[in-house]
């Protein structure tokens, strides 16, 4: 464990935003992360725990201490007829833990391949994508707490998972850090394909010769990536941090009222009674869908995703998701905000 001074993190986030860090550390193992801890730098600085890096917009230099976890490690630690409880390192990359799951023929978790991102990221987003979140296959995690060290075991409960949120990014924020997460998969996996063009993208992916032979996870699983390639861009081709705002969740009424003025609106109902509507569609009905503002802008392909056309700095995209957000609001006075993290 060594602590280097004053490192650029463009490698280190999506966006490519070259912001510089003034002390940055990686940890590989958790006692590293205990004896981090009672270090004297770390209890002077100001801390920013970072994981790939996928879902963060640096605006700014951090003039503190950068702690990027990379513990690694992936182990099944129960297992019956029906079920499988796979445990993994905060550090492991998502989508390579994804593929090997889906290698096992462990199924529940293929709806959520090539969402970039780590592990340990992953239950602090409550990450989610065609149908599924992580709250879905989730089973509990071990994190430690900044001041004291110990290591908390956190069950499902205990997480309070809602739509792209949890409890480490609200009460717990910037007190734990997540470390190992377990989940709870299904060796007689039921395939959700009802979600978004799953069900077409199948079709045309079994036209193709000996694709019947695959598993049934590992289709759905090519259909999301199918999908995701031709919507999202790649991070390494044209910096961006994924959907970088939440679809905003309305009241029915609401929903109905915009809906006689747009009748064209897409909207989802939810369990309580409430409505989720797209951002996506909102922001590319503001006009902002492939349009470039300076270094930065939002996607041609999707309305979700803001990108660095290179060389952006991260007040730059900062600015020009306010301005999105400010005509959204003005245009359906429907409130969009970040799912990135915003530093």
């Amino acid at each position: 464990m060594t602590i280097q001074e004053n490192i650029s993190l463009k490698a280190y986030n999506t966006f490519g935003i070259d912001a510089n860090a003034r002390f940055f550390v990686e940890i590989t193992q958790v006692e590293d992360l205990q004896k981090l801890i009672n270090e004297p730098i770390y209890k002077e600085q100001e801390k920013f725990i970072l994981g790939g890096g996928s879902n963060v917009l640096l605006t700014q230099d951090f003039d503190g201490l950068v702690v990027k976890i990379n513990i690694p490690g992936i182990e099944v630690i129960e297992e019956n007829e029906d079920t499988v409880w796979v445990k993994a390192g905060a550090g492991e990359n998502w989508h390579q833990f994804v593929l090997h799951c889906i290698a096992l023929e462990y199924g529940g978790i293929e709806n959520l391949s090539l969402i970039p991102g780590t592990v340990g990221a992953a239950p602090m987003q409550n990450i989610g994508a065609y149908g599924v979140e992580i709250q879905d296959i989730f089973e509990s995690l071990e994190a430690v707490h900044l001041i004291t060290g110990a290591l908390k075991h956190f069950t499902h409960e205990e997480c309070q998972f809602g739509y792209r949120e949890s409890i480490f990014k609200n009460t717990l924020k910037g007190k734990y850090i997540i470390t190992h997460v377990t989940f709870k998969l299904s060796k007689q996996a039921q395939i959700n394909s009802s979600y978004g063009a799953i069900e077409e993208t199948l079709k045309i992916l079994r036209t193709k010769d000996g694709y019947q032979t695959r598993p049934a996870i590992q289709e759905v699983s090519d259909a999301v990536i199918h999908i995701r390639q031709s919507k999202l861009p790649d991070p390494k081709e044209i910096g961006n941090a994924g959907s970088f705002f939440k679809n905003p969740v309305v009241e029915a009424g609401k929903f109905e009222d915009l809906q006689q003025q747009y009748p064209q609106m897409p909207g989802y109902n939810l369990p309580d009674g409430t409505v989720k509507v797209p951002a996506g569609w909102l922001i590319e009905q503001c006009g902002w869908k492939g349009k470039r503002v300076g270094n930065t802008g939002v996607h041609s392909k999707q309305a979700l995703v803001l990108v660095n056309h290179g060389n952006a700095q991260g007040k730059e995209v900062w600015d020009l998701a306010m301005q999105i957000k400010a005509s959204v609001w003005e245009k359906f006075g429907v409130e969009i905000s970040p799912e990135v993290n915003i530093i």
